[in-house]
């Protein structure tokens, strides 16, 4: 069994919790997540191809990093996991079967959050109340939001391009609550965006730090970049005690996808 492949991020945990809405991702399965005391937890984080060799659907040209990915994980009842990880069931639940159960359980998941703009609020402030003290953020490039494809290319996202695809679309909506939350008065879109470069900064210092071209070592953890941003937004967050973390760690993930478009986090292409 590899160790790594069962090492998931707080960020990947706190998003396949928050889209599961407390339900299997099992088609027709009913049972809860969370035990009736609402505390216990009755969930399994189960891998859709194997995280060990003698694991069902097991696909060896996938690392460690791919099989604790996000993409690669759905959140089950103890029984349904079990069920699918039978070897002897491996031929009735294939990837692509089980693939397309989390992206449609996800997908209805994300449209009921979309319509809870009081959860982007939520997150949005968190964000902007965030005690981040890092270096200020220079030479800050100006947002060249519609050029994606470009920017995904540029910087060599591969695990997380589907996060950005599934997110990119919320584009209008942050911006049209950016500027609502800016006529109110109680909100500066400078500032959160501001503490989302510093992040990044800091972030990508870990990766470029004594690299002979630091353009080619973003490039080669761009996936870990992102990642690592995620998981120290949702840590800047945690600490604010006011604050359920799954409650807004969807309206995080949509800044983080903004963030990118608007270039603060990974590198612009040269225009041309």
């Amino acid at each position: 069994m590899s160790d790594k492949a069962r090492q998931y991020k707080r960020s990947t945990v706190r998003r396949l919790d928050t889209l599961s809405g407390n339900q299997c991702a099992a088609p027709g399965c009913i049972k809860p997540l969370i035990a009736r005391d609402n505390e216990s937890i009755l969930s399994k984080i189960c891998h859709i191809e194997a995280a060990s060799k003698k694991g069902p659907r097991f696909n060896v040209n996938m690392d460690d990093e791919e099989r604790r990915h996000y993409n690669n994980l759905i959140l089950m009842c103890d029984e349904c996991h079990i069920i699918i990880d039978n070897k002897e069931n491996e031929v009735d639940y294939p990837v692509k079967l089980l693939k397309a159960w989390k992206k449609e359980h996800e997908s209805k998941m994300i449209a009921i959050l979309n319509s809870n703009t009081s959860l982007l609020k939520l997150a949005i402030n968190a964000v902007v109340n965030s005690d981040i003290d890092y270096e200020s953020a220079t030479n800050d490039p100006k947002p060249d939001v519609f050029n994606i494809e470009n920017k995904i290319e540029y910087n060599s996202i591969i695990r997380n391009k589907p996060l950005i695809d599934e997110y990119k679309v919320f584009y209008t909506k942050i911006a049209s609550l950016y500027e609502e939350l800016e006529i109110q008065g109680s909100f500066k879109k400078e500032h959160l965006l501001r503490n989302v470069r510093k992040i990044y900064l800091k972030t990508k210092g870990k990766y470029i730090h004594l690299a002979g071209d630091p353009l080619q070592a973003i490039q080669d953890n761009a996936d870990n970049i992102i990642e690592d941003i995620e998981d120290e937004l949702i840590n800047s967050c945690d600490s604010q005690q006011s604050l359920h973390i799954e409650d807004i760690s969807f309206g995080i993930s949509v800044i983080m996808v903004d963030s990118f478009m608007r270039c603060k986090i990974l590198e612009e292409p040269p225009k041309l």
